[in-house]
């Protein structure tokens, strides 16, 4: 080793990130997730034992996940390869099986591979694992922030046991600023410390990501003018400037997604307007589309209000129309009006029930015969062959009403559309009874 070499390794410390220098390299040093790495855990003992099969890590960023793969490579004695998925390709994966395959023939040594983002791998590339998978070949240790069930090929899925990681407490995160401080006092024979304020401010601001608070320490640290005796004080002041704004954590195609726009839609249909606006804004902070938006709400106007408020559907129509001519930062105003029509609406999902069962009967019946009188008899000699003969036409009856035959004759009698006692339903219902349609 020359002295180049010998000085990138002395001060290779240094230059690490201040979350991979506190990275800890044994199970008992891990902080959170208790219930999947808790002692009578199945994945803690397996790593213990060293006996662990495939896996997937699944959760939000900064909860773990490459946390968990370092510990399981510095206690495995298999051999322990990582890639990541943005920047390796096939090849990578050629050779890593490659040089499994050699290890286990000459050493019986078996290989554990870590794929981190895991979900940026493309079909082609997850299915020429899964051989090697299936044989033992490779150990998979997958990491993803995605859904594993939305990203992951299925045969992979069933190969591996999902473990699913969740944020960080405050506690959890105060003790890993307390971990941050103690390790770069040490490194950079440093005197820094920090207020209680300071690191609850922290700990509620992370959000549940450890690497949020670990980064805002690592950037006091290099940002904060040192006192006359050496020392460092990460007080509020400082730590509130190393985090300028709040990140949401939002995909637009993962489970933020889902998940949020799934929470603002039922509480549309729970009838609760403060929840509705407030997972509204929680969209529009993290950029969500605003026609997309607009369309679920036109959706849920239909879905879940229905003929109880008609006017649902036209507010929620002309809402989409409003929000694509006016855009933001306005569109809020008019999104927020729609959903809270629809929130503060009277509900009956008796239009989605109707469809749903009408569809379900010409799946089972499949084109049955329309009744003769319902036929089109537009053209020259339809009535020779019966078609629209004995049609009533109901403007020429009583109420504009009168009972004949409209489904087909397997059908008759069938109820597919139930009107409930709900907002204008109720209405359409007594105006049935009415004109007789229903029977008292």
């Amino acid at each position: 080793m020359n002295i180049f070499e010998q000085n990138y390794e002395n001060n290779k410390k240094q230059l690490e990130p201040l979350a991979a220098r506190i990275r800890p390299n044994t199970l008992d040093e891990v902080i959170g997730q208790e219930h999947i790495i808790g002692k009578d855990k199945l994945l803690y003992r397996a790593i213990k034992a060293d006996k662990l099969g495939s896996i997937i890590l699944y959760g939000p960023p900064g909860t773990g996940k490459t946390t968990l793969a370092h510990v399981i490579a510095c206690t495995t004695s298999a051999v322990f390869k990582q890639v990541n998925a943005t920047i390796a390709g096939k090849q990578d994966l050629e050779k890593v099986v490659k040089n499994a395959i050699e290890d286990f023939g000459m050493y019986h040594k078996r290989t554990i591979l870590f794929i981190d983002e895991i979900h940026r791998f493309n079909k082609s590339q997850q299915d020429y694992l899964l051989p090697f998978v299936e044989d033992g070949t490779i150990i998979l240790i997958g990491a993803t922030t995605e859904n594993p069930y939305f990203e992951v090929n299925g045969a992979l899925l069933s190969r591996s046991r999902i473990f699913e990681l969740k944020p960080l407490s405050k506690n959890n995160i105060a003790t890993l600023i307390e971990r941050s401080i103690r390790v770069l006092n040490k490194d950079e024979k440093s005197d820094i410390t920090i207020t209680d304020e300071a690191k609850a401010f922290l700990a509620d601001f992370s959000d549940g990501d450890a690497r949020v608070a670990i980064n805002a320490i690592e950037l006091a640290y290099l940002t904060t003018d040192k006192k006359e005796d050496g020392s460092i004080v990460i007080d509020l002041k400082v730590a509130e400037e190393c985090i300028q704004k709040r990140a949401i954590k939002y995909d637009k195609t993962g489970d933020n997604h889902y998940d949020t726009i799934s929470a603002f839609i039922i509480s549309m249909c729970g009838s609760n307007p403060d929840a509705a606006l407030y997972y509204l804004a929680r969209m529009l902070e993290a950029g969500e589309d605003i026609k997309f938006i607009a369309r679920r709400i036109m959706i849920a106007a239909s879905e879940e209000v229905g003929n109880a408020d008609p006017r649902a559907i036209e507010v929620a129509t002309s809402c989409a129309l409003a929000v694509e001519r006016v855009g933001m930062p306005e569109a809020r105003i008019i999104l927020a009006q729609a959903a809270t029509y629809v929130a503060c609406a009277p509900k009956s999902n008796a239009a989605y029930l109707g469809i749903e069962k009408a569809i379900d009967i010409v799946k089972k019946t499949g084109n049955l015969p329309i009744p003769m009188h319902l036929r089109d008899q537009s053209y020259k000699n339809a009535s020779k062959l019966g078609r629209g003969v004995g049609y009533k036409y109901p403007h020429n009856y009583p109420n504009h009403y009168v009972e004949q035959q409209y489904l087909p004759d397997e059908l008759v009698n069938t109820k597919i559309y139930e009107l409930t006692d709900i907002g204008y339903e109720a209405r359409l219902k007594e105006y049935f009874y009415r004109i007789g349609k229903y029977k008292k």
